[in-house]
Parts: structure tokens; sequence; C-alpha cells
């Protein structure tokens, strides 16, 4: 059967050409064929070149999503058993695999879709329409890809629950994909262990994108006094506590959040060193510098400030001020460690404004390192979409 063809416009497809994955609705020039929203088509370029193919569909502005750029390639089960065992073999040779993102959508070579591993459990997420079909014979494909190891996945939970898949015109979905079993999975990382709420928790339950960005915190953290901002389920409190801290306060305005952090501080041992409050931390930092408090780390974790570029003004503002609180709290020769999660907050933008945080508040910053996401979330070059999180450690001194 003759799949329909996605004509570009002359001089559009830039970033396709590139090597990006996505062809968005004001690029196309023409469809000719038939089809359903969600079946693989053809791209050509104005001038009838092929492109690649991959799924279609007309009410997402990202049109097309790539999944092959051979012609002719066929996208069936093999061609899936392929990409799934490519995702496995990275990560065995790139991070701990006891919990790690096995397949990370566009960077994986498979568009829409993400798969998280916490122990013996696999929760997925599922961001566009074509992709969406093929989901549990994803899923199948990679529990036995797994077995082969003699890894035996115990249960599979649904996380398609963000808000994004309603620009793919799709429901918001949750659920098990199989057989019911214990949402609260048990895992360790770094040598901390965490309970992880794959039903309730945000996204797929836990943060894996950190996972040596928090590794990297300990060598701070011994003997001093650690203040976590947005700490969630209290990832970076518990690496401080156990690499030596003499306190740390994990702040955090979600309440299950903060109970998950209680708990997760238990399992540790923890419960006498690192504390959890549930408050704003915009509300807090300022009550802090009026009552003189000091601290030798602080981290800055914060959820994305935006999500689209039409918001990066005030996502700006935002960063630059908790950078500039933070920086008032630290004491003189002290650390931070701040972060984004937006991509559309570039490194370079990022940077300004914490640069601009530091000129506001007469500090001087020495990085002491520049990271990215875990290798588990591997950048894609040529697509920014894969691209996101950027996280600094300075060491933060007076005017000398």
């Amino acid at each position: 059967m003759e799949k329909a063809i996605v004509k570009l416009k002359k001089g559009e497809g830039r970033t396709l050409k590139a090597g990006g994955m996505w062809v968005y609705d004001n690029e196309i020039d023409s469809i000719s064929g038939d089809f359903t929203d969600g079946d693989i088509i053809v791209v050509h370029d104005f001038d009838d070149y092929y492109m690649g193919s991959g799924f279609i569909n007309t009410r997402s502005k990202i049109t097309v999503r790539i999944m092959s750029r051979i012609k002719g390639q066929e996208i069936d089960n093999a061609f899936l058993e392929n990409r799934v065992k490519a995702a496995w073999e990275y990560r065995k040779k790139t991070v701990d695999t006891s919990s790690c993102r096995i397949i990370f959508g566009e960077a994986d070579f498979l568009p829409g879709i993400v798969i998280d591993k916490f122990n013996d459990v696999l929760v997925v997420q599922s961001l566009a329409l074509g992709i969406d079909r093929m989901k549990e014979q994803i899923v199948e494909l990679l529990k036995c890809c797994l077995k082969e190891e003699g890894i035996i996945i115990r249960g599979v939970y649904e996380r398609s629950d963000a808000k994004v898949r309603s620009n793919e015109g799709m429901e918001r979905i949750k659920g098990f994909i199989g057989e019911p079993f214990d949402t609260k999975v048990e895992i360790t990382e770094n040598g901390v262990k965490y309970l992880v709420d794959v039903e309730d928790g945000q996204k797929t339950g836990f943060f894996l994108d950190q996972k040596y960005n928090r590794e990297a915190i300990k060598k701070l953290c011994k003997d001093a006094e650690v203040l976590d901002c947005f700490t969630h389920t209290g990832s970076f409190a518990l690496n401080a506590g156990l690499a030596g801290a003499k306190s740390v306060t994990g702040v955090d305005a979600s309440e299950l959040g903060i109970k998950q952090a209680n708990e997760n501080a238990r399992l540790n041992g923890l419960q006498d060193t690192v504390h959890f409050m549930c408050t704003d931390v915009f509300e807090l930092l300022p009550e802090l510098e009026r009552q003189n408090k000091k601290f030798d780390v602080i981290i800055l974790d914060p959820p994305a400030f935006t999500k689209s570029r039409n918001s990066i003004k005030n996502a700006v503002k935002g960063y630059r001020e908790i950078n500039l609180r933070a920086m008032k709290l630290i004491k003189n020769g002290g650390y931070l460690a701040t972060c984004s999660c937006s991509h559309f907050m570039t490194p370079e933008l990022f940077a300004e404004t914490i640069g601009q945080a530091a000129k506001n508040t007469r500090k001087r910053l020495r990085q002491v390192e520049y990271r990215t996401q875990s290798p588990d979330h591997p950048i894609l070059w040529a697509a920014d979409e894969s691209y996101y999180l950027k996280f600094f450690i300075f060491q933060v001194c007076e005017e000398r």
C-alpha cells in the first residue's frame, strides 16, 4: 500500500535537514494520498527528494515526527525491536541501569515515548498519537529484551497524563498496562534509598535526570549546613545527608512531596539530620534573609518556570530572584548548585541570568563545574528538545 506524501515548502525543513526529528505544520506545502492521523507517511522536500518517514497528526503543530531516514524502511516489529535493543545497549554502557530512563523519545529515535525503569517496574509516558499506537508493542519488546539479561519486570504503569497530550488531540490517561501491582517502588541511587510513587508522583514518579548531579554535590556537603530548595521527594537533601552534612533543610510547596521526603529520610536513617518544610521557596528565602540565616551550601532545583517562548521573560525574573536570594544566604566561600530544567531557558540565557543576580548582590562567582542531564537522557544534536537541563556549581565569594 502506497504511503501518503507530505511535501515541504521550498526553503523549509531546515531543522529536519540538520538532523532534527520534527516537521511543523507551517513547513508543509501539501499532503497527497490517503491517511489517518497516526499513520506512517513519507516526507519529501519541495523537489520530491526523499527526507524520511514518520507518523503524522494534522491536529498537532508538530505534524510529522520522523521514525527513519532510510528510504524503503518499514516501521514494523523488527524495526522497533532494533530501536529498543539499541536503547538498552546504550544504557548498559553509560549509566547505572538499576533505575534509569531506557527510552528517551526523539533522542532514542522513538519520538514521543518515554520509558523509565525503577528497579523491576517500568513507567511509560506516551505523548504523540503515532507512537501511542505502538506503545504496548514497544513495552513487550523491552520486557523481552530485559528478560534475556535476567531482568524480570513485575509491572508496567502508564503515566500518559501530561498536558501536552491535549496538543495531539489525545486524552490524558494513567493506569496499569497489564496486571496491577504495588505502585510504591523502592530504588537505590548513589547509595540513597527512595520510595518512588509511580502512580501519584510527579511525571513518571522520580527525576532520574539529576542522578549524577546529585552525586556531584556530595563532596561539598561534609560538615556543612545545607538548604535544598524545591526538594521534591528530598533527593539532593538526602545525598547531602549521607555525605556527612551537619544539618540539611529541604523545602517544597508540595505536601505529597514533603510526605515522601520524610519517608525517604527515615528509610535512610537520616531523620535526625535531614528535615523538610512544606512552604513556598519564594516566600521562605526573603524570610531567612531577615532572620540573618547563613548556609554553607544551597541547592536550587526548581520546576520549569517556562514551557513556552512566550513566558520566557517571567521565567528569567523567577530564576534571577531565587539565585539572588540564595547568594545572599550563602556564607562567604560557600557553594551554590543551581539549575534550570526548561528547554526554552538556553544555557547562555541561564548563565546571563545567574550573572546578573551575582552583580546585583555584589558577589563573585567561581564556577566549579557545569553539567547537564544524566546520560540516560541523551542529548541528540540538532534535536534541541532533548537538551533541557542546565546545572551549575559555583563558589560564592564576597567582593575582593
